[in-house]
Parts: C-alpha cells; structure tokens; sequence
C-alpha cells in the first residue's frame, strides 16, 4: 500500500473538559515522526508499540507533564502513517500548552494543527477504512443510545459496505458478460438465454431492494423521524408532548390558542431519535399573531414525517373539520402516515370509538392524564421507523439512500433496454456501468474532493 505524502499534523484526540488522561495524536511520514520524537525526546530510542513513561518537555526544556509515549510505525496505525501519542494528564490547559510546544518543536518539519475530521480522511486516503466506514466513525462518536452506536458499530465494521460490495461485484460480473458480447459480436451468442441476463439482473434488482430497504431504516435510525402534532386548540397537544417527555416543555391552559408557536423537542424511544413538534391549534381566529401560529403549523404538516392528528374524544363531532381538511392537504399525494390521537379518553366514563369522523391511518386512545394509551402510541411510532429489537441495523445517510434510488433507476433502464423486442445491449451496458458508479460513490471508491470536504468537515478536530 502506498501512502499519500503529507505534513505531519497534532491535535488533541480526547474531548472537550477536564479528564484524568488526555491524549494529544501526532501523524505523518515515518521520517517526519522520528525526526520529532528525537527532538522531544533526546537519546531515547523509539520502539514501534512500546509503552515507554517520558517526561514531556516544552521548548526551554521543562517538564510540562510526565505521560506514557506510544509509537505506531506506518502503516500499522489509525492513519496508516506513522502515529506518535502522548497519554498525559487530561486538563484542557495542559493538552492545549502541550500542543502549542510541539508544535515549535515540529516546525522545521511542516508540523502544524489538524483540521477537523483529517485524521479519519488520511485513514480514508490510505486505505484503511472506506468512506461509509469513516462516516461511521463520526456517527459512533454522536451515538445518544445504546441502540445508536450498535448501529454505528456494525457500520464501522464494514457491515453496510460489505453488502454494497456484494451488489457491485454482482454489477461488474454481468457488465463483464456484455461487454465481451459487444467486443465480440462475430460469435452470435444468444446473450439472454446463454447467459441468463435477465434472471441475474432480476436477481440484483431484488438484492439492491434488501438494501435500499435497510440503509433507509438506517437513515431513521441515524436522522430520525420528524412527528408533527396537530389538531384543534384545547385537544391535550401540549399534555401529550410534556408526558411524552417526562418534563413539561410546552404551556397547558384552558384558555384556547395557549400555543402561538410551534415547540420542538427530541426524544430517544429504544434508541431511535424523535423530533416532535407541538404546533399551534388550528382554528378560525382574527388573533394576527395566532394567525402566523397556524401558517407556521401547517408549514411543519408539510415538513412532517409523521402527523399525530389530535382530537377530543369528547367532542369529534363538533370539530371544525374544514381546518383540519386545509392543514391534512398539505400532505396530499405524500405517503405520510397519520396517527389519529382520541385524547382525553380519562374524561369519559365508556368508549364511544366511532371510525367514521377518522381521516386515515391508526387509530389509538389516549390520556395524556393516566397514560392510557401511550405504550400503545410510542410501539406505532417506532414501528413506523422500522425498528425491531432483533433486526441488525446499520447507519446509513441521506446520501447513501440518493445513490442507492440512482442505482435503481439505473437498472430500471437496464431492463428496459434488455427486454425490448431488439435488445440494445450497448445502452443496457452503459446503463450498468452508470449503477456501479453509483455504488463505488457510497464506499468512496469513486469520489469528489467536495463530497470528502463536506463530509469529513463535520467531524471533531481530532479524530
């Protein structure tokens, strides 16, 4: 493996506050890192994976700190370059005074601070992870749950990239068979029956479904579902969010259009993020400021991926049906699930569930008094985000799902041109080399400077 020639680079590796250790990574060419070692550490011999205990100097030559020194020879390392650490005590003055001196040490070697996420992008560029691998990284850094950084971890361990390797090499093999069709059309092989195209294109078409199918669940599980509540004033919205949320977040009052604004908060149901949304009732007022309320609620309906509809079970029929129409178009011709709340169920002495009134989708009885009906709500939601307890879920992003619907339309055309009465086996190839583009991109075997920019900006100064 040959590695890319860079500078040398620092930075502190621990987070943010005070710790009992901290740790400040060095990373560049095995020459660059010796050279430094020997200036911080005059006469002392440096040992690939070696713990030694080394006083850590500053430029006058006194002792900062006394930590354990650890050499990483290229390319056995985090990088793949040769890696210097210094495992010292973790107050945040000390690390960053430390930094600042070995940075003078390392001038004359083109030392200088790291930039965010570049210490997992030589890791990228050097071919010790791939690019779903590297932005697993950061999702396991980010993990809120336990469930979260599972998800992260089967992504690291290359789980996603493994499944999407498998579908390309299924891509190439059959663009391999066409293509030696078209450079060799003299043989007059029947390519469909001889090499059973059609069978195997079905075959990939189905397996990249499985795929599609869990990087989206991923994406849930990664970004989370956004959930709108909307309904009249006075229907229990803001009761529902505070229990939901175990705190009173959002105003409870008698007193209709108590919710001018929309109020948001995130919540973590086993494991998969939430991002609920508390909008204004909807209703018919002169109030100009509840007016920009309701603009702005039916704004969220539209952003909503899914709307927890609200409503008095005490009072369904007397509701002003015209305004939920108004708000509920916002969503028409979207495959927006709707979950229709009967709140307040505590006020009435029996059930009186009549479906009729009901716009679409489940149905669930609700207090946001005894939490009645609450378990039932959040198992609806979390089954809406496609998890399940016993499913292996990787992490996968918004722009993983873009190349992955790419690479299906991309097969939808293949077929196209393979099962017209004169197959154009030339445009069916191009159409397969354009699908395994799509798919070198999610792995980063095919990437831009300003896919990486984007993506390894958003990584912590580091790592």
């Amino acid at each position: 493996m040959s590695l890319v020639k860079t500078s040398p680079i620092i930075a502190i590796a621990t987070g943010n506050g005070n710790a009992g250790v901290g740790i400040v990574r060095i990373s560049g060419g095995e020459d660059d890192v010796k050279a430094l070692f020997q200036k911080m550490f005059p006469g002392k011999e440096i040992k690939p994976r070696y713990a030694e205990l080394l006083p850590i100097r500053d430029t006058q030559g006194q002792i900062l700190d006394t930590g354990i020194v650890l050499y990483f020879r290229a390319p056995f390392s985090y990088t793949g370059e040769s890696v210097l650490e210094l495992q010292v005590h973790g107050g945040r003055v000390l690390l960053n005074w430390i930094v600042q001196e070995v940075l003078v040490l390392g001038k004359e070697f083109g030392l200088r601070q790291a930039l965010p996420g570049e210490f997992t992008e030589r890791a990228f560029l050097n071919g010790k992870i791939d690019l779903v691998q590297a932005e697993a990284v950061a999702d396991l850094i980010e993990a809120n749950s336990r469930n979260a950084a599972k998800a992260a971890s089967r992504s690291l361990t290359g789980e996603f990239s493994n499944k999407v390797n498998v579908l390309n090499e299924a891509l190439i093999n059959l663009r391999v068979e066409v293509e030696a069709i078209l450079d060799f059309p003299e043989e007059e092989i029947d390519f469909l029956s001889e090499y059973q195209s059609q069978k195997k294109l079905e075959d990939i078409q189905n397996r990249l479904e499985s795929v599609l199918d869990s990087a989206r669940q991923g994406e849930i599980f990664r970004d989370g579902l956004r959930v709108a509540l909307v309904g009249e004033t006075n229907v229990g919205k803001s009761s529902l969010l505070n229990y939901l949320a175990g705190e009173e977040i959002a105003i409870v009052s008698d007193i209709a259009g108590t919710t001018r604004d929309k109020i948001q908060t995130d919540l973590i149901i086993f494991g998969v993020p939430f991002h609920f949304v508390d909008t204004a009732g909807i209703r018919e007022t002169e109030d100009r400021i509840e007016q920009i309320g309701i603009e702005r609620t039916k704004q969220e309906i539209s952003k909503a991926d899914v709307i927890l509809e609200i409503r008095d079970i005490r009072e369904r029929q007397n509701q002003n049906k015209d305004s939920m129409k108004t708000a509920l178009e916002m969503i028409k011709g979207k495959d927006v699930p709707i979950i229709t709340v009967l709140n307040k169920v505590d006020l009435i002495s029996s059930p009186i569930l009549n479906t009729k009134d009901v716009s679409r989708g489940t149905i669930i009885e609700t207090s946001a008094v005894t939490g009645k009906g609450m378990q039932e709500l959040k198992s609806e939601l979390l089954k809406l985000a496609g998890f399940s307890e016993n499913q292996s879920i990787y992490m996968a992003r918004e722009r993983h799902i873009h190349n992955l619907l790419n690479v299906k339309e991309s097969l939808k055309r293949a077929a196209s041109y393979l099962n017209s009465s004169s197959p154009q086996l030339e445009l069916f190839a191009e159409e397969l080399r354009g699908a395994s583009d799509e798919l070198g991109e999610i792995t980063g075997k095919i990437s831009s400077d300003d896919l990486l920019g984007k993506i390894f900006s958003g990584f912590c100064i580091g790592k």
